[in-house]
């Protein structure tokens, strides 16, 4: 997944994702990181919105890659969600996520 996804195969990358029969945060955070870093944020939120629903705990890495999607679209509002959720999980917020979180603003 991470392969394709840095080379810009998301398509690729989303049905290995498909095909996995199960699923961790490590998997998850290609998937997201491969929408979100060739500017498909609407992709990555969903599929951030789907994580939430399957009930994953998402971590520090999660949390960039849609922080980066919302900077890269107009989801102020859903990015200041995942702030409040970044806060209330206290995921240590290091220099690369204050970098994400000053992006996202």
């Amino acid at each position: 997944i991470n392969m394709y996804g840095k080379c810009g195969s998301a398509e690729d990358a989303q049905r290995m994702f498909d095909k996995m029969p199960a699923r961790n945060v490590v998997s998850w955070n290609s998937i997201i990181a491969a929408y979100a870093q060739h500017g498909r944020s609407e992709e990555a939120l969903q599929l951030f919105r789907r994580m939430h629903l399957e009930r994953l705990t998402p971590n520090k890495v999660t949390f960039i890659s849609v922080l980066q999607s919302c900077a890269g679209s107009t989801a102020l509002a859903e990015g200041k969600q995942i702030h409040a959720r970044i806060v209330a999980s206290r995921v240590e917020v290091d220099l690369v996520m204050a970098n994400a979180l000053i992006n996202m603003y």
